[in-house]
Order: C-alpha cells, then structure tokens, then sequence
C-alpha cells in the first residue's frame, strides 16, 4: 500500500475546485517583459518593484564578491559563516533603517517566523491582524503563546483584543503593506493602543521596504514613526532585488536573536554575491530616489484605469493592486485568459485569500513602460467584459 496514496485524492480535490495550478516558467532574467512558458507576456507577478532584480551596479558587485571570496560561506553565522561582508551591510541597513542593529536572516520568511517563535513563549499574547502573512501565522504558532486575531485594520476591534489579554507579555504584530490586498496598515494607530497598553510592537515590511518612506525605509519612516516601533523586519527578496530577510531594532534584540533564533543557528549564512549585490541595492536606494518615484507614476496610472473600467480594487493604495473577482474559478479563468492574450497576472485563491475573496493580483514596477500597461489595461478590459466581470 502506498503510504503517500492519500496525497492523489487531495490533488484531485484541488483540481475539481478549480485551484491546481501548475507554476509558470521564466526564461531569461526578470524584466517588466518576460517570457513564461515559451510566451512573451506583459510581467504584472513580479516583486521585482524597482528593477533591482537584474540591475547593472548589483550584478557587478555579485560577480566582483564572487571573484573574490567565492560561492558560499561555508557555515552557520555562529560558527564559522559570519564574513566581514555580513557585518558591513547589517550595519549598512542599520543606518538606512534608522535603528541600532540589523540581522539578516535567509529569507522574509525565516525572519519573521524565526523572530516571533524566539522571543515569545506559552505565557506570552501575541495579537495578530487576520490578514498578516503566513510566516508571521506560523511563528505565532511555533512559539506555543496564546493568539489572538484581530479583525483586519480595526482598531476597535484591536482595543478589545487587548482589553482582554493577560499574559507575561503581549505583542502586537501586523503586516505593514498587506500582500494580497496592498493597503497600509493604519500603524499610527497601532502604535498609540502598544504604547497604551504596553505591548510590544513587530511590524512586517516585506512588501513596504523599498517601497514606502524615504528612499523606500519603509512604513515606519512613511509615518514618522520612528523609535515607535519595537521590531521591523524586511525582506531582501522584493525591491531590494536580492535575497534574505532582515530584523530591525535595538542592539538587545539583535543579540538575542544571534543566540536563539534557529534560523541563524542551524542555516548556513549568505553566500557573498547575495550581500554584496544588496549593499550595493542600498545604495542605488540612496542615490537614484527616482526609481521609487517612477514605481508610484505607474501605480496610480494603472489603479485609475483598472477603476475606469470597472474593476474592483479593494483598499489597495500600493502598487499590489488586486482585481477582486470572489468566485474562485471565474478568478483562475481571468488569469488564465489574460496570460493568452499576452498578460501574466496571477490568480490567487482559498486558501492565500478567504473563500469567496479570489482575485488576480497584479504588482506594478518602476520599469514597466506606458506602452505596457496600457496594452494590460486594454487586455484586462477585453477579457473582464468576456468573462462578465465587467
């Protein structure tokens, strides 16, 4: 008997929903044009914000730290993997950061589920938006605390979650920009009520960083909100361009972190190409603001017109900007259409986003050119009007 037979009948309920989805194949580097599976599309599925990704200056700086001190380093950071190289871009982001210390980890993932699951423990409260990403939900879960799960950006509700927490020490933890619906969490706010009832803060940037604040620092910075906050983490893998996550706070977080966290302890450490291209991502931060400027040109040009025409936005303020469908089908068959006639905007359905929720995300970049959104918008329009969505 086949002990895994029982995965068949679970895959087979998946594609009877209408939810299998195999994952499309990039050839070539990722560019606002791309081709997947043979076709060249219009790319609205990359986190490739800023067009880091493929950049000269990060490509140049790969290859000048791979010449140099090779492919890998060889080890965890605790006990033989830590480079000179690692400790100057963590001081690097510091800076940008406007925080004490910085610690990167392998990915956003690791940084997030790694962070919550090390510093919180079963006497603890941890109060968490109910759309916050999978990682920040897994290591709520692995740090065996109680959760609570507040509704989506509602303050009142936020109140009341915390009016009813007793624990050894309760955090509040939210994503900054929302991925699948591409609003701003309301932080001010949220900062006011931790302070209030003396919680401890984490906020998630992943799809903020390099995004929001000046030279893209994130929702922190986008709402002055500085020494407010009492961990950021980030991920390197979006705008940035590169790879990893990072954790942003005082210099005793960071420690600690370096001495718990298991994704330091039992992963090995970045190889030198990674770290080296995201100091150099930090800098075109610094130097060239008008990528971000660009990035938000063509987000507003391509909300409004998705708008014009009828389709249903959400609370998206930011360049993910979802086309909200609900039924879970009719959601993959948009995608699907769209990709035929030239444009790659996933379908995302249960259980990324809530049962009737489903949608086609798009995500707009500061390289995507006029000509290419607006041949987006007038494919989205052909193809929602086919499909009665609009």
């Amino acid at each position: 008997m086949d002990a895994l037979g029982f995965l068949e009948l679970e895959l087979q309920n998946l594609k009877d929903q209408g939810l299998y989805r195999e994952p499309r194949t990039l050839t070539g580097d990722q560019k606002p044009k791309s081709i997947y599976d043979g076709k060249s599309v219009v790319n609205l599925s990359s986190n490739n914000y800023l067009g880091l990704a493929n950049h000269p200056k990060l490509v140049e700086a790969a290859i000048k730290a791979t010449e140099e001190l090779g492919v890998g380093s060889g080890a965890v950071r605790t006990i033989a993997g830590q480079m000179d190289l690692h400790k100057e871009f963590e001081t690097k982001l510091a800076k940008f950061k406007n925080v004490e210390a910085c610690l990167v980890f392998q990915s956003g993932f690791t940084a997030n589920s790694g962070t919550v699951s090390c510093i919180l423990g079963k006497e603890d409260v941890i109060i968490s938006d109910e759309l916050n990403h999978a990682s920040i939900i897994d290591g709520s879960r692995l740090s065996r605390a109680q959760i609570k799960v507040y509704p989506h950006a509602d303050m009142d509700g936020l109140r009341d979650a915390l009016k009813g927490t007793h624990g050894r020490r309760k955090m509040i933890v939210t994503d900054g920009v929302f991925s699948m619906d591409g609003d701003i969490a309301p932080l001010p706010e949220i900062a006011k009520l931790a302070k209030e009832f003396g919680a401890i803060l984490m906020v998630d940037d992943a799809h903020a960083s390099g995004v929001l604040g000046r030279n893209g620092r994130g929702t922190v910075d986008h709402y002055d909100l500085h020494g407010q906050v009492d961990i950021q983490v980030g991920t390197l893998s979006k705008a940035i361009g590169v790879l990893g996550g990072y954790v942003a706070g005082p210099q005793i977080l960071i420690d600690y972190l370096v001495q718990r966290a298991r994704p330091i302890l039992f992963s090995t450490s970045h190889p030198p190409a990674v770290t080296a291209a995201g100091m150099a991502a930090i800098d075109l931060l610094m130097e060239q603001p008008e990528l971000i400027e660009q990035l938000w040109d063509n987000t507003e040009f391509f909300r409004s017109g998705l708008q014009e025409l009828g389709f249903d936005t959400g609370a998206s303020t930011t360049p993910i900007i979802p086309v909200i469908v609900g039924d879970e089908r009719k959601a993959m068959q948009l995608a699907d259409d769209l990709f035929a006639q030239g444009v790659f905007a996933q379908g995302i359905a249960f259980p990324t986003v809530p049962r009737g929720k489903a949608r086609v995300r798009t995500i707009i970049t500061a390289t995507h050119t006029r000509e290419d959104l607006q041949y987006a918008l007038d494919t989205f329009s052909k193809v929602g009007k086919n499909l009665g969505i609009i």
